[in-house]
């Protein structure tokens, strides 16, 4: 994968590159700034403001999540028409903190080992990729509505898993970035448009569903 990566895209697969790349960052930047306006805030003692701030950052990171998914379903799809499908390494653990996002990582590298050909390693890494991302995306949003709402037994202990969230979404967003440089070097030039025009389309989002809980605990 690293000369797929570091050697440069024809024009126009650049360009596509370079429009969707920026958009994703543009998002996930807005999404740091909120989070971490709302953890300044409690770190001031603001909490009622702090509490106030995290749906913004959850809403941000909803929508990205959202893009994030739906281009792996999009590339896993289109992926079955493209002949040369590039190589990938699997998921590190060690780029990720919370226990489930290793888990993903360690299960990514076992079934690589196991799997033989770079197209059932590159849609299993895809596979792999989205779960992650949409478990992220359902975790912030629980932790942030139980914040929130001041239902959380333990508000601690939500605050402090939002750097590692934040975190494990970082670097899920990187391998992303990773195969859609890959996956575009592979598509035929004749299947650029459609896939342009797919990943522009609006992805639909997903809202976390906020599960009750027993105490009414403040942040």
């Amino acid at each position: 994968m690293s000369d797929d990566w570091f050697s440069a895209l024809p024009r126009d697969k650049s360009a596509l590159f370079d429009t969707v790349v920026r958009h994703w960052d543009c998002s996930y930047a807005m999404m740091s700034v909120a989070l971490d306006d709302a953890l300044t805030m409690r770190a001031r003692g603001l909490l009622v403001s702090a509490r106030l701030q995290l749906p913004v950052a959850a809403d941000l990171l909803e929508r990205l999540a959202a893009s994030l998914i739906s281009f792996c379903e999009m590339v896993s799809l289109r992926g079955r028409h493209v002949l040369d499908i590039p190589p990938v390494e699997p998921l590190n653990a060690e780029f990720f903190r919370g226990q489930t996002t290793q888990a993903a990582a360690s299960r990514n590298k076992f079934l690589h080992h196991v799997l033989f050909g770079d197209r059932y390693r590159f849609f299993q890494k895809l596979r792999i990729l989205s779960e992650t991302i949409e478990h992220l995306r359902r975790e912030f949003g629980d932790a942030v509505s139980e914040v929130a709402q001041g239902m959380s037994i333990r508000p601690g202990t939500c605050w402090d898993s939002f750097d590692s969230l934040h975190y494990d979404f970082n670097t899920c967003l990187r391998e992303a970035e990773v195969l859609l440089k890959c996956f575009l070097r592979a598509l035929p030039s004749e299947q650029l448009l459609p896939f342009a025009a797919e990943l522009n389309a609006p992805p639909e989002l997903k809202r976390s569903r906020m599960r009750p809980r027993a105490s009414s605990a403040t942040a």
